[in-house]
């Protein structure tokens, strides 16, 4: 769901490939992909546990927990794609359209690996260019309703996005203790 954050703490082009489709992957499957590949399934999973454990996020939570319950995680998640997007001392907005446009053209030079459901998204998400629109308050409205659509035991209409604009300023607040964190933490894995 936050799939700039898995993108951008990548390190190769595998590990690019292998952090976007993990969610994709059964464990049974993964040794049969590329090295860097399963790396990118490593990391893709520790950015998940870190980030689920980290007091900040714990602290994120409350914007939504009122409203989706257990569900709020994965709104923090997105929230912070906004946050990273927006972020001009990693990248200006021309660097995120190049990185963006990388992880689009790598993804498709490893199409003949990329699990069929994945590959079933890739085309509706670069044509719609959801790693470079998170930056936008309509992007992430849309990115935020994604979440709501696919929970299984959430009603359509609940207002997440009313309470990110609300709470925007808190959550940024998070996001600057949160992801200098997240990246030093990824940085020191060894995969």
């Amino acid at each position: 769901m936050n799939l700039l954050a898995h993108s951008y703490l990548s390190f190769s082009d595998g590990q690019i490939v292998g952090n976007m489709i993990a969610d994709y992957v059964r464990n049974a499957d993964r040794e049969k992909l590329p090295t860097e590949v399963q790396q990118g399934i490593v990391i893709h999973r520790e950015i998940d546990t870190y980030t689920d454990q980290h007091p900040i996020t714990h602290k994120a939570k409350k914007v939504f927990q009122p409203l989706v319950r257990l569900y709020s995680g994965a709104f923090v998640d997105v929230s912070m794609d906004y946050f990273l997007a927006n972020d001009i001392t990693i990248h200006d907005e021309t660097d995120w359209k190049k990185h963006t446009r990388h992880v689009y053209n790598t993804l498709w030079n490893y199409e003949e690996i990329l699990p069929e459901r994945f590959l079933h998204t890739l085309p509706k998400m670069e044509a719609d260019d959801w790693l470079f629109n998170y930056r936008y308050d309509w992007g992430i409205k849309y990115s935020l309703q994604n979440v709501l659509n696919k929970a299984k035991y959430l009603e359509k209409d609940i207002p997440v996005f009313n309470s990110f604009m609300e709470e925007k300023d808190f959550l940024k607040e998070c996001y600057d203790e949160f992801f200098p964190d997240l990246k030093s933490h990824i940085e020191n894995l060894k995969v």
